[in-house]
């Protein structure tokens, strides 16, 4: 996934939703979610807050739209390596894992998953998002032999031990390619 960069300040013509979740999306990457309000992101944009409810019924509306954008841009960089489908599935998950434990999308992880903590809408989008990718690793899984219990059960440990990997950067070493490879070899034995 690509880290979102801050939208330009306005300039001409209206702002888009995706204008107003970069922007959002930015501040929660550099001040966290105490930082995403109504008033900030009009000052940041130079609109006035009749450009916002323009675009979202209320703050709650907005925290959803941040974490249905990241789980979009998720779900398009998976999608991205599920173009390699005629690649072997071992070798497709091991293309998955390293997207899962890519340390350019920690920020935004850690980011979302406090403010999920708080924040019921983005909990509910980030739940979607989860069940997305354990299906997709699962199905992967699937495709090697395993049974389908065990292929979810070891689909979920993937992708909690990448979410963990984002939560403990500074203490954990960030997984090698050879680290990559035994854990693709640990998911995939049967």
């Amino acid at each position: 996934m690509v880290v979102p960069q801050a939208a330009p300040p306005h300039s001409e013509g209206r702002l888009s939703l995706d204008d107003w979740t970069a922007r959002a999306l930015a501040l929660l990457l550099e001040e966290g979610p105490a930082a995403v309000t109504v008033q900030r992101l009009c000052t940041d944009l130079g609109v006035t807050k009749g450009s916002f409810y323009w675009h979202f019924a209320d703050r709650a509306a907005l925290t959803t739209a941040i974490a249905r954008r990241w789980v979009r841009e998720s779900h398009a960089t998976m999608a991205r390596l599920e173009e390699i489908e005629g690649l072997p599935p071992a070798d497709r998950l091991r293309a998955i894992t390293v997207r899962l434990l890519d340390p350019s999308t920690y920020a935004v992880e850690r980011s979302l998953r406090t403010w999920a903590r708080t924040e019921p809408s983005v909990a509910s989008v980030i739940a979607e998002g989860d069940v997305w990718i354990v299906t997709l690793v699962a199905s992967t899984l699937l495709e090697l032999g395993l049974a389908p219990e065990e292929a979810r059960m070891r689909a979920g440990v993937l992708h909690f031990a990448a979410i963990g990997f984002a939560h403990g950067e500074a203490g954990l070493p960030h997984p090698t390619e050879a680290d990559v490879d035994r854990l693709v070899g640990w998911v995939t034995r049967p």
